[in-house]
């Protein structure tokens, strides 16, 4: 049998300071800003930067002053709503992860998601742990007996160009791939 859980809430939580927290929030809200940006037409670019400037947005970067004037214009949600949606929804926010000014690291990687199956007579949860190395992102699975608590744990299998991808190809195995990967991770 083979479960899908929802992706651990220590994404964006847990161990993640409230400072890291809002410079997430505030990738997000960039991120969103951006994206208005790009479905703009070209020739609105300008009449817009102009009422970004009356509005009180201009500074030394035009294009930074554009975007912070584009949050304002967007309905986002205020901190505390996004916040409880990343504990609802966290693989909808994985972009926020890699957006990050502390994005996870190998000392520190992040539960992206975890997937609970049984080998045996035994359950087991597997969870795909994931950090930024440079340009790509890397992951592993820990291997969590549900019986002893004992976690084992795979070398680096995972290498793609961003956290989303990682957790499609973690999705993508069944269950006797799984198993496979457990069998080598066992002493």
């Amino acid at each position: 049998m083979l479960m899908t859980e929802p992706a651990g809430r220590e994404i964006l939580s847990g161990r993640v300071s409230r400072a890291e927290l809002l410079s997430r929030y505030e990738a997000y809200r960039r991120r969103q800003a951006r994206g208005l940006l790009h479905m703009v037409p070209r020739d609105a670019i300008r009449p817009l930067y102009r009422r970004a400037l009356r509005a009180g947005f201009g500074d030394d970067d035009a294009m930074g002053a554009l975007v912070k004037f584009c949050e304002t214009l967007l309905p986002l949600p205020p901190f505390e709503a996004w916040l409880a949606d990343v504990h609802r929804n966290p693989a909808a926010h994985l972009y926020d992860v890699g957006d990050s000014a502390a994005a996870p690291s190998a000392d520190a990687p992040v539960t992206v998601e975890t997937r609970v199956f049984s080998h045996g007579d035994r359950p087991w949860a597997a969870h795909l742990r994931s950090f930024r190395d440079g340009p790509t992102w890397r992951g592993f699975i820990a291997f969590e007996d549900r019986v002893s608590s004992r976690v084992h744990r795979t070398a680096l299998i995972f290498r793609e160009s961003d956290p989303v991808d990682v957790r499609e190809r973690f999705l993508s195995f069944e269950n006797s791939a799984l198993v496979a990967f457990l069998r080598s991770a066992l002493p």
